[in-house]
């Protein structure tokens, strides 16, 4: 394990880029080589579903005539 601890802490690293990104298919290939290592993968307990905001176009205001 000692000599694969750089490896581990990339590919940490590169699960957390691929979660943040919403990449869940290149997450399970990370911890498939995680488990090959013998690391234990990281489980999240609760997860917040992000808010999407929409922008909302204004109505354009009349000109006056005169």
């Amino acid at each position: 394990m000692a000599q694969h601890t750089s490896t581990v802490q990339a590919l940490l690293i590169e699960r957390i880029g691929y979660e943040r990104r919403g990449l869940s298919h290149r997450v399970a290939q990370v911890d498939e080589l995680l488990t090959r290592l013998g690391v234990p993968i990281p489980v999240e307990t609760a997860s917040i579903e992000p808010q999407v905001e929409t922008a909302a176009r204004k109505k354009p205001t009349k000109r006056k005539k005169g």
